[in-house]
């Protein structure tokens, strides 16, 4: 029976691994109109899900209303580092963009569009 335990055990933690996608973790966002973020991505349900965890302006941190809120959803991992399928919010605007992504080491890079007109942003891992 403690064989069994412990071979459910590597199991489940071996599953788990495979299951952690590059992308997890904490990402800076570039300055837009004077401050930034961290955006810490998570699983959500089968997609992916960026929520702001801090923000920050030219004084340093500070408690911005939009901590807590999602900036990043739906995403889906598309394979060799690519994500599409997924929805963008501009906090400095309020307007949501179909968004995609593509990760490279340390670099994700961001873009969100709304018909031929696309915005793009440089993000860099925070841990």
């Amino acid at each position: 029976m403690k064989r069994f335990l412990i071979a459910a055990a590597m199991g489940v933690a071996m599953a788990g691994s495979a299951l952690a996608d590059p992308v997890l973790g904490t990402w800076q966002t570039q300055v837009d109109d004077g401050a930034y973020a961290y955006v810490k991505f998570a699983p959500c349900g089968a997609a992916l899900c960026g929520t702001i965890s801090n923000t920050f302006n030219s004084t340093g941190e500070y408690k911005s209303e939009n901590i807590g809120r999602q900036l990043v959803w739906d995403m889906e991992a598309n394979g060799g580092g690519k994500y599409s399928g997924g929805t963008i919010w501009q906090p400095s605007s309020g307007k949501e963009y179909r968004s995609k992504m593509e990760l490279s080491g340390n670099t994700l890079n961001v873009s969100g569009c709304v018909g031929p007109i696309c915005k793009k942003q440089t993000w860099s891992r925070v841990n």
